[in-house]
């Protein structure tokens, strides 16, 4: 049976772990010839190994210009295009209003903003017409969360980038939308809290505020990342898709 995205190049930032590997091992099992970034040499070469020979790791920072261009150089050198851009990398932490530093802001801006911009900027003129773009946001750009007002407004950015993007690229016919994931059990959600104390908080938290009562796998989001990057998505562009078992939407 033939996969999903059988024949499409695939470019996945933050792949090393969490929704970034999970869905980096949906794309393979479909047929996806994959491009892996993360950080952290000896974490991407480890996510690799997991994806096969089909899979490619390029190891750099999003938010580092000079490492996207050497992505894509690897990328078009030996690919030559991309049909499926998952600009998934990002990451962020707490800090109460009057707590928020200049460097809090600026590294997760940095990260969440900036990076998404030029991951998807510097990857246009490899992006197939008809290409699928996914930008990763979260629930926290929709609701508030006591001290993760700047988390959460970078979240807000990407749901807007999306947006006007697909203005932007309607002449060439390539889909931009957002995957929203909720609380999901992945390294970087588990590593917010400061103390055994807070991580059990933290799971009553979503326990209560979750519809269906607990934490996503990493695995439910990278099945709505699939659909977003196949041929069964091909008339959804500029969505918000939440895959957060409804706890944005009470």
């Amino acid at each position: 049976m033939t996969g999903r995205l059988e024949g499409k190049v695939a470019v996945i930032t933050g792949a090393t772990s969490g929704i970034g590997l999970a869905t980096a091992k949906r794309f393979a099992k479909e047929g996806a010839r994959l491009f892996m970034t993360g950080r952290r040499e000896r974490e991407l070469g480890a996510a690799v190994d997991e994806n096969g020979h089909n899979a490619r790791g390029i190891q750099g920072d999003v938010g580092n210009l000079a490492d996207l261009d050497h992505l894509y150089s690897v990328v078009k050198a030996e690919a030559g295009a991309i049909d499926v851009l998952f600009a998934n990398a990002g990451g962020g932490d707490f800090a109460a209003l009057g707590a928020i530093t200049e460097e809090h802001f600026d590294r997760i801006f940095r990260i969440n903003v900036r990076g998404t911009l030029f991951t998807v900027q510097k990857a246009l003129p490899l992006l197939r017409d008809d290409g699928s773009i996914i930008l990763t946001g979260s629930t926290a750009g929709t609701t508030g969360t006591p001290g993760f007002s700047v988390y959460s407004a970078s979240k807000a950015a990407i749901r807007n980038f999306a947006r006007n993007w697909i203005l932007d690229l309607a002449d060439r016919r390539i889909r931009v939308n957002v995957l929203a994931p909720g609380a999901t059990s992945t390294p970087g959600w588990h590593d917010l809290a400061t103390s055994d104390e807070a991580h059990e908080e933290m799971i009553r938290f979503v326990s209560k505020t979750t519809p269906l009562g607990r934490l996503a796998n990493p695995e439910e989001a990278a099945d709505a990342a699939l659909f977003l990057a196949s041929s069964e998505s091909s008339f959804v562009n500029g969505i918000e898709l939440f895959v957060d078992g409804g706890s944005a939407q009470i």
